[in-house]
């Protein structure tokens, strides 16, 4: 047995240091959701649903998002019509928690682990943020295909950047690099 744990000693390391930053990260998350009532919206959807107006006044959409009165959502408006809400699920926490805890679990050195993680973060945040104001623009003209769009492609397009920057962190900065 002990010739087994030194033989998986590094995946064992991984999936220990991996888990135990994700339950942390999630618990933190939950504390922070606890503080809000069930009728609210917490405050980072609430950043991301004026930071997704922000970017389509820039690009001089007619947009107007306002939370509901009886729900936790935001209620997006595009060209006068009611076409997707804003949830807490939408302000992608949940993919940067997942993001951040692999990167602690092949990390490197401090400097570099804690740049990567703010980056990245921040990478993820404006793709999604991107995400929902492209989403919100093809499911007013092609509303039919809501879950090709929200459920197929878009989910793909943010996992597949996280899985890129992963992959480009450990090839280039993980203690596992070369």
């Amino acid at each position: 047995m002990k010739k087994y744990l030194i033989q998986f000693k590094p995946f064992l390391v991984f999936i220990g240091t991996f888990f135990s930053a994700y339950i942390v990260l999630t618990l933190l998350y939950k504390f922070y959701l606890n503080n809000f009532a069930a009728n609210d919206v917490d405050g980072l959807t609430a950043i991301v649903s004026h930071n997704v107006e922000q970017l389509m006044r820039f690009l001089n959409c007619d947009i107007s998002i306002q939370k509901n009165l009886f729900h936790p959502y935001f209620e997006v408006w595009y060209n006068k019509k009611y076409t997707i809400r804003i949830v807490e699920g939408c302000n992608a926490i949940s993919v940067i928690i997942l993001f951040v805890s692999f990167i602690i679990a092949f990390s490197g050195k401090l400097k570099t682990t804690v740049l990567f993680i703010i980056t990245g973060s921040v990478l993820i945040y404006l793709l999604n943020v991107i995400r929902i104001a492209v989403l919100t623009v093809l499911l007013f003209y092609f509303p039919e295909n809501v879950h090709i769009l929200h459920g197929v492609l878009f989910p793909l397009i943010i996992y597949g950047l996280v899985f890129t920057l992963w992959v480009f962190w450990v090839n280039k900065f993980s203690k596992y690099a070369k």
